[in-house]
């Protein structure tokens, strides 16, 4: 509808463009990528606001101003074969797999994952694969890959990921430190995993194993106007 395709250019402008997001292939597909089909119907009305919003199961679809930078720094060029972990509504991924040759999104939450990949497939991107089980261990029967990003923060670097990344490829990564919260870009060299780029920020951590919908979903799924993200564990970046 075109009041969203207004929405967006101005969500582009004012949110990315303004804030230092200078990438154009990212601006240009941020621009195009239907955001508020991955926001839940009750909510589409605020899918270009510069906050988190919730999804369900007690999870958010990140900020516009998160979503870029992150895509940003990953310096994707076409040529890349992308694990995302944490799919979430499946909007980081539909960046991705517009910028990217190919994307392998991995999702805990079943539910989550199924609403992702139809949303995905409606929109004809077929060169995003998402699978629904526990993100932390990767997806090894994929790898290895040129680009890792982890929507979630991690109580530190998790191996099986950086094992999984081919040499001379990146990942992005929020770790803990202490009592805030680190984006990380990292490079592997060979065996060495190097620190390129850090920046504060604020995610949902990221569990391990798979979850059980009716416990994932029981308390969380009824969407309103509330954000609980925003205060307990939204995508707020320094």
């Amino acid at each position: 509808m075109r009041e969203f395709a207004v929405a967006r250019r101005r969500m582009v402008r004012e949110q990315l463009a303004a804030e230092g997001i200078d990438d154009p292939h990212v601006l240009r597909v941020m621009e195009e990528v239907p955001r508020h089909l991955f926001v839940p119907p009750l909510l589409r009305h605020r899918a270009h606001q510069p906050s988190a919003l919730p999804i369900g199961f007690g999870q958010t679809i990140s900020k516009p101003f998160t979503v870029g930078l992150m895509t940003m720094l990953l310096e994707l060029r076409g040529d890349e074969h992308v694990l995302e972990v944490g799919t979430g509504s499946g909007y980081q991924g539909a960046i991705l797999a517009r910028l990217a040759r190919s994307v392998v999104s991995v999702e805990r939450i079943a539910p989550l994952a199924d609403r992702a990949r139809t949303t995905l497939d409606e929109l004809g991107l077929e060169n995003i694969t998402v699978l629904a089980h526990d993100g932390t261990v990767g997806a090894p029967d994929h790898a290895p890959f040129d680009a890792i990003i982890v929507t979630a923060c991690a109580p530190q670097l998790p191996p099986l990921l950086v094992g999984q990344l081919r040499d001379g490829g990146r990942l992005l990564i929020p770790v803990n430190r202490g009592k805030e919260q680190v984006l990380y870009r990292y490079q592997r060299r060979g065996e060495e995993v190097l620190v390129e780029q850090s920046v504060s920020c604020r995610f949902v951590p990221l569990l391990s194993g798979i979850a059980a919908a009716a416990a994932a979903g029981a308390l969380n799924d009824t969407l309103t106007d509330a954000v609980p993200g925003d205060e307990t564990g939204g995508d707020d970046l320094a």
